[in-house]
């Protein structure tokens, strides 16, 4: 099977991981962010990428997950950030302590471009959707909210997803506004667990 245009290589997959963890560990010993050096790492790492940071506990609980829609600074800056936020600034969450490091599941999603998805309808929204493929992000103007590929997992259903991610948006699962707009990602995944696909 061909490699998806964009794949990241091994190195620098493991790379990702060990920056988003280096970054959690040393806001844990000092309460500031990492300072990076972009120069010093490769030029896949010094493009600009958006990104989320997932992280697991030991038991596979969800303990963190924030990111980014836009690609405006370099990749390994957006894995460095969000890994931090993620640990210490997920609002669902008490802030990660040192004794969680050991069992924490790192996950990033590298995302690939937003394309825009021409639908005037839910119904139309819906036909188009690609269970297990797709991220997604919905806008009305005043609000908005994405689901990554990852939430398919849990919601199979195309209309059980939009209406969750709906509900997640603070949008009428009733009314569909005429300044609803929807676009679709792909995702590069990168696990610690030494699992990598392209969703």
């Amino acid at each position: 099977m061909s490699s998806p245009e964009g794949q990241l290589d091994r190195d620098t997959r493991i790379t990702l991981l060990n920056v988003a963890r280096t970054s959690i560990e040393y806001s844990l010993r000092t309460g500031r962010p990492l300072d990076l050096d972009v120069s010093a790492f490769p030029p896949a790492l010094r493009e600009p990428r958006a990104t989320f940071v997932t992280l697991r506990s030991a038991g596979s609980e969800l303990r963190g997950c924030i990111g980014e829609l836009e690609a405006y600074r370099p990749l390994v800056t957006s894995v460095a950030d969000r890994a931090r936020a993620a640990a210490f600034s997920d609002p669902r969450f008490p802030p990660l302590r040192a004794h969680e490091l050991d069992g924490l599941a790192i996950h990033v999603s590298v995302l690939l471009p937003l394309a825009p998805i021409d639908a005037r309808s839910e119904p139309e929204l819906v036909a188009q959707l690609r269970p297990g493929v797709d991220g997604v992000l919905i806008d009305d103007g005043l609000r908005r909210a994405t689901f990554l590929p990852a939430v398919w997992e849990s919601l199979p259903d195309p209309r059980a997803f939009l209406r969750e991610l709906r509900r997640k948006a603070g949008i009428s699962p009733v009314d569909w506004p005429d300044t609803l707009r929807a676009w679709r990602y792909a995702v590069e995944e990168i696990h610690s667990a030494g699992v990598e696909r392209i969703a």
